[in-house]
């Protein structure tokens, strides 16, 4: 596993290019994290039923409560990919 972000500096979107990072922090509430829990399983069940052709999903276009959230993102794995 590997984990990508980027700081909210106000560049436009094409001009942001992710880094790998060491550690995340999520500050959330008991309900978001059962929320976002939910939506990893259904990212997992779904990346196994695609294979190689899963791409990512926004955890926003799923759960509307989250639109105005930080991006959270799930994609496959480099070793899924091959």
């Amino acid at each position: 596993m590997k984990i990508y972000g980027y700081a909210d500096a106000g560049l436009p979107i094409e001009q942001v290019v992710p880094e790998e990072l060491a550690e995340i922090t999520v500050c959330a509430d008991p309900s978001e994290l059962r929320q976002m829990a939910a939506f990893l399983e259904s990212c997992a069940i779904e990346m196994e039923r695609m294979g190689s052709t899963y791409s990512h999903v926004h955890l926003a276009d799923r759960i509307k409560q989250f639109e105005s959230s930080p991006h959270f993102v799930v994609a496959g794995s480099e070793s899924d990919e091959t």
